[in-house]
This record gives C-alpha cells, sequence and structure tokens, in this order.
C-alpha cells in the first residue's frame, strides 16, 4: 500500500474513532472502547483482524508472542489505550510491534480523556 493510501486509511481509522469517543466519552476499560470501534470499522468497511499475535524473536531464537489490538487491512497497527496520558512507554511499544511486524505505520488511541489522544507512530513510512 502506498503511503498516500495509508494515510488515508488512518483519516478513516480516525473518524471511527473520534465518534467512538464522542459517544461513550471517557472512564470506560479499553476492552469497550475496543468493541465499539470494530463495530464501527465494520460498519465503516475497513477490514480488520483483533488480537493477532506477532511472534517476538531475536537472532532467530522465539521469545513469546505479542497479541496486536487490531491489524487493519494488514497495513496499519493500532492500540487501544484508556490511560491518563500517553506516555513515552506506549510509544515505544507500538514502535517495537511496528518493526516486528514490519508495518510502516502504527496509531496509538488513547480514550481516557475529554478528547481522544491520536499518536501515529512511523516506520519507514
Amino acid at each position: 500500500m502506498k503511503s498516500e493510501e495509508i494515510n488515508k486509511l488512518s483519516n478513516r481509522i480516525i473518524g471511527c474513532a473520534i465518534k467512538v469517543h464522542r459517544s461513550l466519552g471517557s472512564g470506560f476499560r479499553e476492552g469497550i472502547y475496543s468493541r465499539a470501534l470494530a463495530y464501527e470499522l465494520e460498519k465503516n468497511t475497513i477490514s480488520f483482524a483483533r488480537e493477532r499475535s506477532v511472534k517476538i524473536s531475536y537472532e532467530g531464537l522465539p521469545l513469546g508472542e505479542h497479541r496486536l489490538d487490531f491489524l487493519i487491512e494488514n497495513e496499519l497497527i493500532l492500540e487501544i489505550k484508556a490511560a491518563p496520558e500517553i506516555n513515552s512507554f506506549h510509544i515505544a511499544q507500538i514502535l517495537s510491534y511496528l518493526k516486528v511486524s514490519d508495518k510502516r505505520l502504527g496509531l496509538l488511541l488513547n480514550f481516557s480523556g475529554p478528547t481522544l489522544q491520536i499518536k501515529r507512530i512511523a516506520n519507514r513510512l
């Protein structure tokens, strides 16, 4: 997928997330927002996989797995948070997921505040 297509896709996802946040507000756990966002993505015909496993290895040695909140159209990683704020750990975490899964763009969405917090994290974009 070209960079401009990935950017258009990320804008569509952000639009869905804003709609969810406006409707639900803040104060719920991540799972509530995740289910609502999955519904909204389906309504907008955006294909995704939830809880997709990615394998973590070091020099060929398998270390374990991590589950991504969403893998959107096999191109973009979407991580959902319901935290007081997005911090450097959250950003480092999604950047690591991008590298290990060889994806170019990630969205980090925090539903906890009065407005939706959005961070775009690029890996070779």
